[in-house]
């Protein structure tokens, strides 16, 4: 799709481009075409999009048979994509994202998550279904970049922080692509890239995850001190001193250099 396609349907549907809603749309079909292989989408498949826009995604899943429910916020959008997709099988719920219950859409039963996320929404999106009784199975997402590069970083780098950790406790992740500017109408200011979580094999319980998270906010509250500092808050010193002795960690441990199992260890000593 050009660009001068894509102001005709604006035009027509009556929608200028929010910046504050992080509505930039991605317009370059190749670029749409591949996410769509990488989705899975295919007869039988059960597929969560978030803030779909004009469908230029939507409808290509559609087309390979997949169950496409999308979420839209912007109520103009929502009714165009009611005249013309929903027609051809897309279920609408019109609302806003970090409100609705994305784990109930699909009760029961495997679901992936296929978007191109809203700048504004897509950190708590993503952050909502972490915690929730019943995630996706996989996720191919497009973020900004920065936040993509967050929920894959690894211990000791700059980008690494209490959502990684939440990340990658539940799902491996692996960036995939990047997506420039250009490739979006209007044209954002900084880069995009699709990112697959992908759930790994025994994932822990939303229980545990949820406590888990509670531990790594905490860790990760004050960055430039010493974690043991903000764990005693919440367990007490002498039990944080006991589960630091027992899984190995030194006092002086900041949380960016702890990993992933290391959080789970110290998770798992506090729930017992």
């Amino acid at each position: 799709m050009k660009n001068t396609e894509m102001n005709q349907i604006l035009t027509a549907a009556g929608v200028r481009p929010n910046r504050k809603l992080g509505q930039n749309f991605l317009i370059d079909a190749n670029f749409l075409d591949w996410i769509v292989r990488e989705s899975g989408a295919a007869p039988g498949a059960k597929i969560l999009e978030v803030g779909p826009g004009f469908g230029a995604l939507t409808e290509r899943m559609l087309a390979e048979g997949a169950t496409v429910t999308a979420v839209e916020f912007d109520h103009r959008i929502a009714e165009w994509l009611r005249q013309n997709l929903c027609p051809k099988g897309l279920n609408l719920i019109e609302g806003d994202a970090c409100r609705v219950k994305l784990d109930e859409i699909y009760p029961g039963t495997d679901y992936k998550m296929v978007s191109n996320l809203p700048y504004s929404a897509g950190t708590v999106v993503v952050a909502n279904l972490l915690d929730s009784p019943n995630p996706p199975e996989e996720m191919v997402i497009m973020l900004q970049k920065e936040v993509a590069m967050r929920l894959a970083a690894e211990p000791g780098t700059h980008d690494y922080g209490a959502l990684s950790v939440r990340v990658q406790v539940l799902y491996e992740a692996t960036p995939l692509r990047i997506a420039p500017p250009e490739m979006f109408h209007p044209r954002p200011e900084v880069d995009s890239c699709v990112i697959r979580l992908k759930r790994h094999a025994e994932p822990p319980s939303a229980e545990y995850r949820k406590k888990l998270s509670t531990v790594v906010r905490l860790a990760f509250g004050q960055r430039r001190k010493k974690m043991i500092k903000q764990l005693s808050s919440f367990a007490g010193r002498e039990t944080i001193e006991a589960i630091y002795e027992k899984i190995g960690l030194k006092e002086d441990i900041r949380a960016e250099r702890v990993t992933v199992d290391q959080f789970r260890q110290i998770t798992d000593c506090l729930l017992r």
